[in-house]
């Protein structure tokens, strides 16, 4: 397992993890499957300002971190919004505690200040995740996504990170 910077080569890989989230499940709340080309400008946008992160095994994707800006306001900038996805025959090997060991490190070494997990539920594996690296549930709302025929609450999960 390696743990690097995304790379262009990469963003293939990556949309054929979330695509699948996309398609098939409520985990994000978009609907139409994401091109190579929009998801290559995402991951140059975030980077200008966060890490983006990709794990590999034997040369293959299989699974992405990244941080994200939480807010558009000027004084939430010490703030992000921290998401990782990990391709969808592969969770509970670990691959998702070290995307977020390495990104948690990074962002400490940036400066960052809080970070902030949201999570459509249920989703307990997530949970799990988020409150394994200490992060506490600070806020539900309740039907606030509409999906598959279904509303679906979200909750957000936070931790300060440099105090």
């Amino acid at each position: 397992m390696k743990i690097r910077e995304c790379q262009e080569n990469d963003i293939s890989g990556i949309c054929q993890i979330y695509n699948y989230y996309i398609e098939n499940t409520v985990i994000t709340f978009e609907e139409v499957s994401v091109r190579v080309s929009e998801m290559s400008e995402r991951v140059k946008s975030y980077t200008k300002s966060w890490p983006w992160l990709v794990c590999e095994v034997d040369g293959a994707i299989v699974g992405y971190a990244y941080a994200g800006k939480w807010k558009e306001r000027a004084a939430y900038k010490n703030s992000v919004e921290i998401s990782v996805y990990i391709h969808n025959t592969l969770c509970g090997k670990g691959y998702g505690k070290a995307l977020y060991i390495a990104l948690l490190d990074s962002l400490c070494k940036l400066g960052c200040h809080a970070v902030i997990g949201g999570i459509a539920l249920p989703n307990e594996a997530s949970v799990r995740l988020h409150e394994y690296f200490g992060m506490k549930k600070v806020a539900h709302f309740t039907e606030v996504g509409f999906k598959f025929g279904r509303w679906i609450d979200v909750a957000y999960w936070e931790k300060v990170l440099n105090g």
